[in-house]
């Protein structure tokens, strides 16, 4: 009896101490991205006297929001081990929507902005329905998705979106306050939001579970089939959002708006230190790495490279979070290390 005790006991703290290594890892991946960051725009003074000034840090904290709104949605679907590759789709139905439902007039705005947005959960939700009763892998059920979505959306316009953006996008986007622009407010406010979802609710805590083990969250009686769909209902409603958002910045909408977010999206999550294969992660690593990408990408503007090179060295950044990032990669190379000296 006293034996069995022991391995209970002996079982129990290996796992509080896989559960503190693990802890330990994301906290310490989320401070090497953040310092990355800081280091990348200290650094960046270097290449031009414009970059690394508080008015550059301010821009790239702007256009990082998108990113950061975008890729909670991303990194809850990565978290449970899904992929989504609807959001550029659903970033331009967002948007389109906006301008030509709504447009510079501001009728109906605080019930159609919302229906807006439900509407694009209700896509997510179609999706992860593919994906759970019909058994389609989320690749090629979201690109799908986005297919059908694009298609949609380009016979509606007619190819030419129409309108302008309401003035409460306008004010969130461009209105400034305190000397700092109100969407880093709301910026702070989502994250702290999004934070406080993934870690310390029941909801963030069966999507780290079904992450982890699927199997071992079925048994727990979570009801893994009607959790599976939150995700990629969330992934969509962030994307709407965004769209909303670039609509607010720029004031208008066209049909490419979402295409470059696709990979940033999957990259920030990646780079933050979450498992592509679900399971682990910090939405505030995902910020790191949000801040991070957006950082690379304003000093590659300011260095004159073309858009293609911002793409190679985002997939780079991919790869080479994938390894050094991967606690098995990191314990191998230092094992072949003591060989060596050896």
């Amino acid at each position: 009896m006293n034996a069995h005790k022991d391995v209970a006991t002996r079982f129990e703290a290996d796992s509080d101490r896989r559960g503190r290594q693990r802890l330990d890892r994301e906290v310490v991946n989320t401070l090497v991205v953040f310092g990355l960051s800081i280091v990348l725009v200290v650094c960046s003074r270097f290449i031009s006297p414009a970059l690394g000034s508080w008015d550059q840090v301010l821009t790239v904290l702007i256009l990082a929001s998108f990113l950061i709104v975008l890729s909670f949605g991303q990194g809850l679907v990565i978290l449970i081990g899904g992929l989504d590759l609807s959001v550029p789709a659903l970033i331009t139905l967002g948007g389109v929507l906006t301008t030509t439902w709504i447009g510079n007039g501001n009728a109906g705005i605080w019930y159609m902005l919302p229906a807006i947005l439900v509407i694009c959960a209700l896509v997510g939700t179609i999706s992860g329905l593919g994906i759970v009763w019909l058994k389609v892998p989320p690749f090629i059920m979201t690109m799908a998705t986005s297919i059908v979505v694009a298609s949609v959306a380009l016979g509606y316009t007619s190819g030419t979106p129409r309108g302008g953006s309401p003035s409460v996008l306008l004010w969130l986007m461009k209105e400034w306050f305190l000397g700092v622009p109100l969407v880093i407010y709301f910026t702070v406010a989502f994250i702290l939001l999004g934070w406080f979802l993934q870690n310390f609710t029941a909801l963030g805590r069966r999507l780290y579970a079904l992450g982890t083990n699927r199997n071992a969250a079925l048994i727990a009686g979570i009801a893994v089939n009607r959790l599976e769909l939150v995700p990629y209902a969330i992934s969509a409603t962030c994307a709407g959002f965004v769209g909303m958002m670039l609509v607010g910045y720029s004031n208008g909408a066209t049909l490419r708006m979402g295409d470059s977010y696709m990979l940033p999206s999957i990259a920030a999550v990646v780079v933050g230190g979450s498992s592509i294969l679900g399971g682990s992660g910090t939405f505030i690593g995902t910020v790191g790495g949000a801040i991070l990408l957006t950082t690379l990408g304003t000093v590659i503007s300011a260095i004159g490279l073309d858009e293609g090179w911002r793409t190679v060295i985002e997939g780079a950044i991919i790869v080479a979070a994938l390894l050094v990032l991967r606690g098995e990669f990191l314990a191998d190379l230092g094992n072949r290390m003591l060989t060596r000296r050896r």
